[in-house]
């Protein structure tokens, strides 16, 4: 998945000699996390020593050392199920943290604890380290009270009205125990103000965009069928992410609308993909629908670079609507157009360069899909703009800036150069062998985003003009303005 620099059983003399931080994680392994791996490589790069605590991936060994970070890893406690699940996996979740917090001390000094949420339990944990003069950084990744009213409506009755005051309780404390608080959009920032009582200064804005000097599409190995048109899905498949919704749309593309050359690949693992499978053979998709488990960056390059559409089926609820949705900038770093609901925070990201349906309409969504199928030229110039807004606007080396200052501040350590070290030259090929798409290359590039496949052996300029003509793909500017965007504003 990522190139190892040195893996081994004990922990090297580490390079870096600035202060040690301590970035706790629950909800994900790393580096499978891409926002906290990204973070960490920000830290390293500026001469920060870094440490994990994660859960461990299937495979994983207890300690690994992958690019300059030492990764500690336990065993995940078994899937929970109810109130009384929750509580065993946070508890169980927080001693196998505590204990290996020892063990990383034990081997050296830790100025920073770094908490990601979910859970908001580790708070706890900071309070205790403080004796030892370490300090915390709250990094909010999830709003849990708003993702409790959206899995479950509104709290009402005793127990579910006592479950909700406890999550914000929890956040509070979070909020309020942290020496600096990391948001991840403008939307979290206002509620760590209005319900952590902190100031603007004490929160810092560290979105979670790709770098996309190393995410950008290649020419994949296994391109489609070029009769076939395919959506793409990206991400974690739990109770609110809506991934039943493309199932839904993909009903009423290929049963409905007769749509029989459009297929969908949905990429990830949850909480609900048994379910999402087995109703994949209920709406008699299974001829359509590939589900391809958990994938790592070399395949999620492969897949988003030849599919056609991106989806995002995240329906508005209290967390989706103000929660920024990586999958919609990782589509837009791989120059794909994408369909999205109506979410306040993914019109953020998204803007002009994404086609939006009213929440749940899946009529709607269906239109916008086919809006694209039918009109190349559209989907190409969409393509184009949103690669480059994510690189000029979302891209992930201001924001590395923007959070490495918080731990400079913190530590008062400051090295002169990049938290994301740059390339004076653009590699033709990525580390597999595979042929990045040359962006300088319009007629490349059209050629590209019409067929989405396998780089030609000789591509002349005239067949390249012939295939532009025949396909209607634009040979304009790709500056050249968008149309006004469709759907629920």
């Amino acid at each position: 998945m990522f190139q190892k620099t040195k893996s081994i059983e004990q922990p090297a003399a580490t390079q870096q000699t600035g202060p040690h931080i301590l970035i706790i994680v629950q909800n994900l392994p790393v580096p499978l996390d891409r926002r906290v791996w990204l973070e960490c490589q920000a830290l390293v790069t500026r001469g920060y020593r870094v440490s994990v605590i994660c859960p461990k991936g299937p495979g994983d060994p207890a300690f690994e050392r992958l690019d300059g970070v030492d990764i500690y890893k336990y065993a995940p406690a078994p899937e929970a199920e109810g109130l009384l699940g929750f509580a065993w996996e946070f508890a169980y979740s927080w001693v196998r943290t505590a204990l290996l917090s020892l063990k990383v001390r034990a081997r050296g000094r830790f100025d920073v604890i770094q908490a990601c949420n979910p859970p908001d339990t580790y708070w706890l944990l900071a309070l205790l380290w403080r004796i030892a003069g370490v300090k915390f950084v709250y990094d909010h990744h999830d709003l849990n009270p708003e993702l409790f009213r959206s899995r479950f409506g509104e709290p009402e009755g005793a127990l579910k009205k006592l479950e909700y005051h406890v999550l914000l309780w929890l956040e509070r404390r979070s909020f309020r125990t942290a020496d600096h608080v990391i948001s991840t959009n403008e939307s979290y920032k206002k509620k760590a103000i209005e319900r952590g009582g902190r100031t603007p200064e004490e929160v810092t804005v560290v979105r979670s965009g790709p770098d996309t000097e190393q995410m950008r599409p290649i020419y994949p190995d296994n391109p489609r069928r070029i009769d076939t048109v395919n959506l793409v899905y990206v991400g974690i498949m739990g109770p609110q992410d809506g991934v039943d919704q493309v199932l839904h749309v993909m009903d009423e593309l290929v049963h409905r609308r007769g749509r029989r050359g459009v297929t969908a690949t949905l990429l990830g693992f949850g909480d609900c993909l048994a379910a999402l499978k087995a109703e994949t053979l209920e709406l008699r998709l299974h001829d359509h629908v590939t589900f391809t488990g958990r994938v790592d960056r070399v395949q999620m390059a492969e897949y988003l670079s030849r599919g056609d559409i991106g989806v995002c089926p995240d329906l508005k609820t209290p967390l989706n609507d103000v929660s920024t949705m990586n999958k919609t900038m990782e589509y837009m770093a791989y120059a794909l157009p994408a369909v999205a609901f109506d979410l306040e925070e993914t019109v953020v990201s998204g803007a002009d360069t994404v086609l939006y349906a009213p929440s749940g309409d899946i009529a709607a969504f269906a239109d916008q899909i086919e809006r694209l199928i039918d009109d190349r030229d559209l989907r190409t110039r969409m393509a184009r703009a949103a690669r480059e807004r994510v690189a000029a606007v979302l891209d992930w080396r201001p924001q590395a800036e923007a959070y490495v200052t918080v731990y400079d501040v913190l530590t008062g350590h400051h090295r002169e150069c990049s938290a994301v070290p740059r390339v004076d030259r653009r590699p033709e090929h990525d580390v597999q062998g595979r042929r990045y798409v040359d962006f300088e290359d319009v007629d490349a590039l059209n050629s590209y985003l019409i067929e989405r496949g396998a780089t030609p052996i000789t591509v002349t300029t005239d067949a390249i003009r012939q295939l532009t003509e025949r396909t209607g793909a634009p040979r304009r500017s790709a500056t050249e303005p968008l149309p006004s965007r469709a759907g629920s504003q």
